[in-house]
């Protein structure tokens, strides 16, 4: 079939990718045009999409990206997959709107067009489906199907794959619904219908609430227990020997990525806006998550009282940057929060991220080092943000003067953990 997949990013590229592999001509559209340009180029910037994948698609043909929306004309199944940022407490669907607008123009009968860009029940027949309909003449169901299918990427995770996570599939009708599983039948080992797109949009916004609350709780628990004298990473160890009714969270210093620190504020927004109450379970799990930056500072800080050491003009490394272990992505990472509030209080705030690829450190809330011996024992404080495997965690033990280890990697005189 002749695929369209409009945006290019962390949701998008795989999934063009994948279908091109297994035997689609696909359309990789984006707006951005040096993201176009690099992708044409063969250069992935999407870490589970290797540079040789990526080329192998666009050799054959296979694969094509291109920023004109010219290109769209013909398409089988268009997929939405842009981006949905919270502004102001609200969601952005902008996005998703200018997307319709240009794939209703194109838009044939026969054609399907699927949504897995994260957003709240009704999006997908209340906003999407009006925009298409305006924008090609056509009838929803009547001429053409729709439906979401809720995108479910875990950057860099190896026991889960791109295609052996199962896959959510809805449509607006049995046809669609059909059509649609059919499709992503080719794609991914398991598909899971469900009802409608209400139940996926939803199911996706529980899957990513239910995270952030149980880390939200855990995180407060490691503000606190430390004071009942009780190590909270020993008894998270022991209640993880419970086969039942537990599920493992660890603290850190705080959420990132798109999904966690957004996608559950999607859902609250929705429930206020419609209901007229409060969902305070997110509420609450925000506000204890958007606060752990300031509790790794405080920290920092009274370690560097309690050894003399005044914080404005202290040197201090952080390590790991992003916001998820051996990944490349920097949205929304705690790192940028820790590193503002030492720099405002007067720090020389260095930071050692090695899973960035050079070039990339305009990027960086900090000035960009290696976690060399020399920087790490030049080093007041030295704060394990994000375990990344390329660390020489018994290098940086050995060498720095105090760490404060919010991963519980290491152990000894010279640490403190979260």
């Amino acid at each position: 079939m002749h695929i369209v997949v409009a945006g290019q990013g962390y949701v998008g590229l795989p999934l063009a990718v994948r279908a091109a592999e297994v035997g689609h001509r696909v359309v990789g559209y984006d707006v951005d045009h040096h993201r176009v340009q690099q992708l044409a180029a063969g250069d992935s910037y999407v870490e589970d999409v290797a540079p040789a994948r990526l080329r192998a698609v666009l050799d054959t043909g296979a694969y094509f990206v291109t920023a004109d929306v010219g290109e769209l004309a013909g398409y089988d199944i268009a997929v939405i997959a842009v981006p949905t940022p919270l502004r102001d407490g609200v969601p952005d669907l902008t996005y998703i709107e200018a997307c319709a607008r240009t794939l209703g123009e194109h838009l044939c009968p026969g054609a399907t067009v699927v949504l897995e860009s994260t957003t709240y029940p009704g999006t997908t027949e209340e906003l999407l489906l009006p925009i298409l309909e305006k924008s090609s003449g056509l009838k929803a169901g009547a001429d053409f199907r729709l439906g979401f299918s809720p995108e479910r990427i875990a950057p860099g995770n190896k026991r889960w794959s791109f295609e052996g996570t199962p896959k959510l599939v809805s449509g607006i009708d049995t046809t669609s619904l059909e059509v649609i599983k059919g499709f992503y039948d080719g794609i991914f080992h398991t598909t899971v219908p469900v009802s409608g797109p209400r139940v996926a949009e939803l199911a996706k916004l529980i899957e990513n609430t239910f995270r952030l609350v149980n880390i939200s709780m855990i995180n407060e628990l490691a503000t606190l227990t430390g004071r009942l004298g009780v190590n909270i990473w020993e008894a998270i160890d022991a209640a993880g020997t419970k086969p039942f009714g537990f599920t493992r969270f660890t603290p850190g210093p705080g959420v990132g990525g798109h999904c966690l620190p957004v996608d559950p504020l999607f859902l609250a927004w929705k429930i206020q806006d419609e209901l007229g109450v409060p969902f305070r379970f997110v509420e609450l799990a925000a506000d204890v998550n958007r606060r752990m930056p300031d509790y790794v500072v405080q920290r920092v800080v009274a370690s560097l009282d309690n050894r003399g050491v005044a914080v404005a003009g202290a040197r201090i490394l952080l390590l790991g940057l992003t916001y998820k272990i051996n990944a490349t992505d920097l949205r929304n990472s705690p790192s940028a929060r820790v590193a503002e509030l030492l720099t405002d209080l007067g720090a020389d705030v260095r930071g050692a991220e090695p899973n960035l690829p050079d070039g990339a450190d305009t990027e960086l809330p900090v000035r960009r080092v290696d976690a060399t011996p020399e920087e790490v024992a030049a080093a007041d404080a030295v704060v394990l943000l994000m375990d990344h495997a390329r660390f020489d965690l018994p290098m940086i033990q050995q060498n720095a003067a105090w760490i404060l280890d919010c991963r519980n990697r290491m152990a000894g005189a010279n640490v403190e953990v979260l």
